[in-house]
């Protein structure tokens, strides 16, 4: 068997290494544009930080290591073509400048995304930067020792945790985003003010609810970027405005959403047969609505990348579908969440309603007791949970997790209230925080 693996982060370097495991006697090839594989870009904002002193730690797999497991890996190789039917793959040395062509009998597409890059005045400007790769995150690193003004486009989990980074090594920030409040796609209202509040606590300038328009510079380096509210000073841009999945390979060949992410089946299957995908390339099964829907993380991309691994000769083990579950930490707030926030469910034309509880996490007779702020959102007709949110200065995120499996498997307010969770003073109440919430839906 002849596996052809193109695109080598999360999602593929998780096949690849099961493939090898579980088809010793395969051929398995890899090609990948770059001159790495493997890297943990969630911990490019630690590294500007200086919290990961060396960015070579954020790679978990090496070419030599895919090696010794049987794996042939061909770096810096473009794929410029494939034909699904024909079962071929165009592929050029982007050292040597060499094309050739190469056969499959199983292809993965794991070839990731890539940044959404406005088209608009000042664009190409120097010191406006991405932040996606190994080589982004170094560019970011060495610019901003000599950066004075930084702005970040983009109010995501990334561009959020480099705010942080950026006001901890002591620049002043700049925090653009069209939504009217951060974190919009992962947190309610009630939590992005305590974000938003601690960002301005620090100097951070929060240019919110406004579209960039331009950017101006001299001498050829970016000045200044250019909203419909205003105009900001800045000597380095960082742009995170977000994602759009690599598929452009298989376009007119298998199914996609209308944004370009390929759908596949449970099973990791695209609709062409002995095509897999899997990753930031795909949709997702996204179990509050029952829907595909596009939602690039990490933890998505190594489960199907091992479920192609697990289904590649036979439908063997069935894709659970995701809660889009993450988490993150600014400055002293534990936070995290899991699918729909209350916002999205209305938006979505759903009959929703939701519960929020904000109490000391454990007894009052214990010598610290944090406040956590907790919000359960579910279908107002049943029941269903459709997401949560936490915060909280001690780390309860794992309370995410919980409801996480909740919505997975479709539990109701109902149940969530008598489901069995230990006691103890040192990390609860004798009502557990989830517990409350189901009793309080009742």
């Amino acid at each position: 068997m002849k596996i052809v693996v193109v695109g080598c982060t999360h999602a593929g370097t998780a096949a690849i290494t099961e493939m090898a495991r579980l088809y010793p006697e395969a051929a398995i090839t890899v090609y990948e544009r770059n001159d790495n594989i493997s890297f943990l870009s969630c911990g490019i904002a630690l590294n500007v930080a200086g919290i990961v002193k060396d960015a070579n730690q954020l790679f978990y797999a090496s070419p030599d290591q895919l090696a010794a497991v049987g794996v042939t890996t061909h770096m810096k190789h473009d794929v410029l073509a494939i034909d699904t039917d024909a079962k071929t793959i165009e592929v050029r040395n982007l050292t040597t400048g060499e094309a050739f062509v190469d056969t499959f009998d199983k292809l993965v597409m794991t070839t990731g995304s890539w940044p959404i890059i406005p088209q608009m005045e000042g664009t190409r400007l120097d010191n406006i930067v991405l932040c996606k790769n190994y080589n982004h995150s170094q560019t970011i690193i060495e610019k901003a020792k000599h950066a004075k003004r930084i702005a970040v486009i983009g109010a995501g989990y990334i561009g959020i945790e480099l705010v942080e980074a950026f006001e901890e090594l002591g620049k002043q920030v700049t925090l653009i985003d069209n939504m009217d409040r951060v974190l919009f796609k992962y947190l309610d209202e009630s939590f992005t003010t305590v974000v938003e509040q601690q960002f301005m606590d620090k100097g951070v300038t929060l240019a919110l609810g406004q579209m960039v328009t331009s950017f101006t510079g001299e001498d050829g380096r970016v000045t200044k970027v250019n909203t419909t509210a205003g105009e900001y000073e800045a000597d380095l841009v960082v742009l995170c405005i977000g994602f759009r999945p690599n598929t452009e390979l298989l376009k007119g060949q298998v199914d996609m959403l209308p944004n370009g992410a390929i759908i596949v089946d449970s099973y990791m299957h695209t609709s062409k047969p002995d095509i897999f995908a899997a990753g930031d390339s795909c949709a997702v099964h996204y179990n509050p609505t029952g829907q595909h829907a596009y939602i690039p993380l990490a933890t998505n991309a190594v489960r199907m990348g091992t479920l192609v691994a697990r289904n590649l000769v036979k439908p063997t083990v069935r894709y659970l579908g995701t809660q889009g579950t993450s988490g993150i930490k600014i400055y002293d707030n534990n936070i995290a969440s899991t699918g729909m926030t209350e916002a999205a469910a209305v938006a979505a034309g759903l009959n929703v309603k939701s519960v929020t509880i904000e109490d000391d996490y454990r007894p009052a007779f214990m010598p610290t007791h944090e406040k956590v702020l907790l919000k359960v959102v579910y279908e107002a007709d049943g029941g269903r949970i459709l997401g949560a949110q936490i915060l909280s200065k001690v780390d309860l995120t794992q309370a995410i997790n919980t409801l996480s499996v909740c919505i997975q498997n479709e539990m109701t307010m109902d149940e969530l209230s008598f489901v069995d969770f230990f006691f103890q003073p040192h990390y609860n109440k004798p009502w557990n925080l989830l517990n409350r919430a189901g009793l309080q839906a009742i």
